[in-house]
């Protein structure tokens, strides 16, 4: 009977040793358990972001790729727009002279290096000149002295025309030489000449008087340096 009691000490002892152990065993799953959890967590989120990362980078790919693969797209600009350029020209100039200048037009095709120069300028010596301040003196419509070296030339507004049109303005050019008869500083001068051929194009044109690098210059910008003609029908 004494050693009941002994038995019955070493029965709990056990016990709560037993209970301490599971309930440390349990904690410890559990710890592992979460530890587990956790790393997969981990993983699967690291993994989502490696996905997430390739999607991004083949989507800007497959954006990019097309781009490399297309043809050029049209261009938008519209027929008469800066950029557009025509197989024939006139090209308003001027240049140095021994007073004021002289303003005058080459007009041709682009693919050919030879021009034709039009312009109006006294026909004669320094004394025709002279007397054209005064009254009108006969003329000369075709190139003169220094039309067509470049180390006189001070302005020049080049615009282009296809070939219809070129037709029509040289035509005019033309007609205008024939028709040119006598010059006057004030009143049929260079600038005058040029100014008419730049209106029938359909262009805005300075006043007359104006020095010929002066009229050329005015002449570019106030048509914004438009590169390229196209004739209305009514001309």
């Amino acid at each position: 009977m004494a050693n009941r009691p002994k038995r019955l000490a070493v029965c709990l002892l056990a016990g709560f040793t037993l209970a301490v152990l599971l309930q440390c065993k349990i904690q410890s799953a559990s710890a592992h358990e979460i530890d587990t959890r956790a790393r997969s967590e981990r993983f699967i989120s690291q993994k989502r972001e490696v996905h997430k990362r390739t999607a991004a980078a083949n989507a800007l790919v497959s954006s990019e790729a097309p781009i490399e693969s297309k043809p050029a797209p049209q261009s938008t600009r519209k027929p008469g727009s800066g950029a557009a350029k025509g197989p024939y020209y006139v090209d308003f100039r001027a240049r140095t002279a021994a007073s004021w200048g002289h303003a005058f037009v080459w007009f041709g095709k682009t693919s050919e290096r030879a021009v034709e120069v039009a312009g109006l300028t006294p026909a004669g010596d320094t004394a025709a000149y002279v007397l054209g301040h005064l009254m009108w003196v006969p003329s000369e419509t075709a190139a003169s002295y220094g039309d067509l070296d470049p180390q006189y030339l001070t302005a020049s507004y080049r615009v282009y025309l296809n070939e219809p049109d070129a037709k029509r303005v040289f035509a005019y050019i033309k007609k205008l030489q024939a028709s040119s008869p006598v010059w006057n500083a004030e009143t049929t001068n260079c600038t005058a000449f040029i100014g008419s051929i730049a209106e029938f194009m359909g262009l805005e044109v300075p006043h007359r008087w104006k020095r010929p690098e002066d009229y050329v210059n005015s002449l570019k910008a106030m048509n914004s340096g438009r590169q390229m003609v196209r004739l209305s029908s009514e001309q």
